[in-house]
C-alpha cells in the first residue's frame, strides 16, 4: 500500500532549535539528514521520529502525541515515541527514530538513526506451529505480529482468496475509482512470506477443524496440524434473492474489484443496490470513472441507522452534488441483463450492477468444529475460543464490550487488524486483554469520515458544527455516555475523542479489577 514520504521542509534539526518551541504535547516537523523528522516533546521529554505514516503516509506532524505514542491523524496508527514501534494499525510496521540532545535550551536531532523495527524477542512461549485461516486483515496482521514478536516456528496462512493479503478497504476506494495503482495493494508481497517463512495455501478453503487432534482439513484434501490456531475466516458479501444467473458484481476480493473495474471501463450506466458505506464508495468510485450511477436502498435516508439523520442527509446530498441519483425506499425485485426491475415495478437501465447490502460472519468452519457461537465466534477477553490453543479475530469474532461487558461483533478493518495483534501476542503467551476502542474511515469523494467508539443503538445525536462545511463533530450518546464520535475535517478531534475513551477503558478495567 502507498505511504509516500513526508515532503524535506521546515528547519534543519542536526543544526538545532530552541527547545522551548516543542511544548507539552506538541511537534515540530523539519528534517535530518535529508529525511523529513518530528520532533514530539511526551511527559517532560523530546523524541525524534519519521514524520510520515508508513499506511498512507499521513502527517504525524499534525497528528496526536499521547500517552508515549504519536498517533496519525488520517487513520489512527500509533507508533511508541521511544524506539518508533508500531503500536496499534492499521501501520504494520514502525517508524525510524533517531537520538535528541537537550543542551543550554536547544534540541538537536543526533544519531546514530534506530531502524524503527523491534529486535526479535524471545517470547514466554513457543508453539510447535501456528496456523491461520484466513487471508484479510487479521490473518495478514496475525502473520506479522508473530514474525515481529519473534517466533521463529512454522506459520500456514490459509486464504480462499487467491492473491495474497490485500488492502481491502481500497478495493472500493481509491483503486476502484482508478486512482491507485494495483502495487499499492497487497500489505505485502508474495516474496514477503517466503522470506519469513510462511506457508501459503492461496485459493483454498478449510473445509474440517478436528480441536482434539488439532488439524485442519483443506478443500484439495491436505490435512495441517497445528499447535495454536488463529480462525479469521471473516465474513462474506450479503447475496440479494435475485436467483443465481443475475448479473449482479459483489465487492470483497481484489478479483471482485477487478471485475468491476473492466466492467466500468466500458461506460455506460451504473446500478447500486444498498447504500452501506460499500454501496456509496463503489457510487462514488464509479463516479469518479464518469459513469452514470443510481443507488437502490430501502432506507428513506443513507446511513442514517449508523451516522444519525443530519449526517446521513449530508452524504445523500454530497452524492447528489457529484451527480449520484438515489431511488431509496426501493429494493430490486429482478435483474436482467442490461436493466433492474425495482419492487415497484419501474426499471432502470443499467450495463453495472453492483449490490453491497452488509455482510454476514463466516462461521461455517467454526459451526462444524463444535465452537461456542453467538451471531460469530465467541471469544474471551484475550481473544481465545471455547477450545483451548484455538483465537479468532475479525469480522466472524464476537468478543466482550469492555465497557458493558456485553459481547459485540464490529465490522471494522482496523479493529480486525488490532484484534489480530493481540490474539498473535496472546498466541505467544502474552496474555493481554483486548480493549482497543474501534476505529474506521469512510472516503467519499473529497470527505473523509472518521468514526471512533462503538453506538449501536444511540439515544441521542450531537451535532457540533456544518458538515456542508466539511467541518463538524458528531457525538453519539448511549447509555448517559459518549459511545462513538464522528468527526468531518476534525482530524485531531477524531484522535481527542479516541483518547478519551482510551482512558474511560482504563478506569472501567482498574474498576473490575479492584
Amino acid at each position: 500500500m502507498a505511504s509516500d514520504d513526508a515532503p524535506v521542509s521546515g528547519p534543519d534539526l542536526t543544526a538545532g532549535v530552541p527547545a522551548a518551541d516543542i511544548a507539552e504535547g506538541g511537534t515540530l516537523l523539519g528534517h535530518a539528514d535529508g529525511e523529513a523528522v518530528v520532533l514530539a516533546r511526551c511527559d517532560g521529554r523530546l523524541y525524534a521520529v519519521g514524520a510520515s505514516c508508513p499506511h498512507y503516509g499521513g502527517p504525524l506532524a499534525e497528528g496526536l502525541v499521547v500517552d508515549g505514542t504519536i498517533r496519525c491523524p488520517w487513520h489512527h496508527a500509533a507508533f511508541r515515541l521511544d524506539g518508533g514501534d508500531l503500536e496499534r494499525p492499521p501501520a504494520l510496521q514502525g517508524l525510524a527514530c533517531w537520538q535528541v540532545e537537550e543542551r543550554d535550551g536547544r534540541a538537536r536531532v543526533v544519531g546514530p538513526r534506530a531502524s524503527g523495527a523491534r529486535p526479535a524477542r524471545a517470547s514466554t512461549a513457543h508453539p510447535a506451529s501456528v496456523v491461520i485461516v484466513g487471508g484479510g486483515a487479521a490473518g495478514a496482521a496475525a502473520v506479522i505480529t508473530l514474525r515481529e514478536e519473534g517466533y521463529t516456528g512454522p506459520i500456514t496462512l490459509v486464504s480462499a482468496e487467491r492473491s495474497v493479503p490485500v488492502d481491502r478497504p481500497n478495493l472500493s476506494k481509491d483503486y476502484l475509482a482508478g486512482n491507485a495503482p494495483e502495487e499499492w495493494i497487497p500489505l505485502r508481497p508474495e516474496s514477503w512470506y517466503a522470506e519469513q517463512g510462511v506457508t501459503l495455501h492461496l485459493g483454498r478453503r478449510a473445509t474440517a477443524l478436528d480441536t482434539a487432534a488439532r488439524r485442519v482439513q483443506l478443500d484439495d484434501g491436505t490435512a495441517i496440524g497445528y499447535d495454536a490456531l488463529l480462525l479469521a475466516t471473516g465474513a462474506d458479501p450479503v447475496r440479494l434473492p435475485l436467483g443465481d444467473g443475475a448479473p449482479v458484481h459483489y465487492l470483497r476480493t481484489l478479483a471482485d474489484s477487478r471485475a468491476i473495474i473492466q466492467a466500468a471501463e466500458r461506460g455506460g450506466r451504473a446500478v447500486v443496490l444498498g447504500a452501506s458505506f460499500i454501496g456509496l464508495e463503489v457510487a462514488a468510485s464509479l463516479r469518479t470513472r464518469g459513469l452514470d450511477v443510481t443507488v437502490v436502498a430501502p432506507e428513506s435516508q443513507p446511513l442514517e441507522r449508523v451516522l444519525g439523520a443530519e449526517l446521513g442527509r449530508f452524504v445523500r446530498e454530497l452524492h447528489e452534488a457529484h451527480g449520484v441519483r438515489f431511488r431509496l425506499g426501493r429494493t430490486a425485485a429482478s435483474v436482467a441483463e442490461g436493466s433492474v426491475r425495482l419492487d415497484d415495478g419501474s426499471t432502470l437501465p443499467a450495463e453495472l450492477v453492483v449490490a453491497g447490502v452488509g455482510v454476514r460472519p463466516n462461521l461455517a468452519l467454526a459451526e462444524a468444529a463444535g465452537l461456542a457461537l453467538d451471531r460469530g465466534v465467541v471469544v474471551d477477553e484475550r481473544l481465545e475460543t471455547s477450545a483451548p490453543g484455538v483465537y479468532a479475530a475479525g469480522d466472524a469474532a464476537r468478543w466482550p464490550d469492555p465497557y458493558t461487558g456485553q459481547a459485540i461483533r464490529v465490522e471494522h478493518w482496523v479493529v480486525a487488524e488490532r484484534m489480530a495483534r493481540t490474539a498473535a501476542r496472546n498466541i505467544l503467551g502474552a496474555d493481554e486483554r483486548f480493549a482497543a476502542v474501534p476505529f474506521f474511515w469512510s472516503a467519499h469523494y473529497d470527505v473523509s469520515i472518521n468514526y471512533v467508539g462503538h453506538a449501536e443503538r444511540p439515544d441521542r445525536v450531537e451535532v457540533d458544527g456544518d458538515p456542508r462545511a466539511h467541518d463538524c463533530t458528531v457525538r453519539y450518546h448511549e447509555g448517559g455516555r459518549v459511545a462513538a464520535v464522528a468527526t468531518i475535517g476534525r482530524d485531531r478531534a477524531a484522535l481527542e475523542a479516541e483518547a478519551a475513551m482510551e482512558r474511560e477503558l482504563r478506569q472501567v478495567g482498574a474498576g473490575r479489577a479492584a
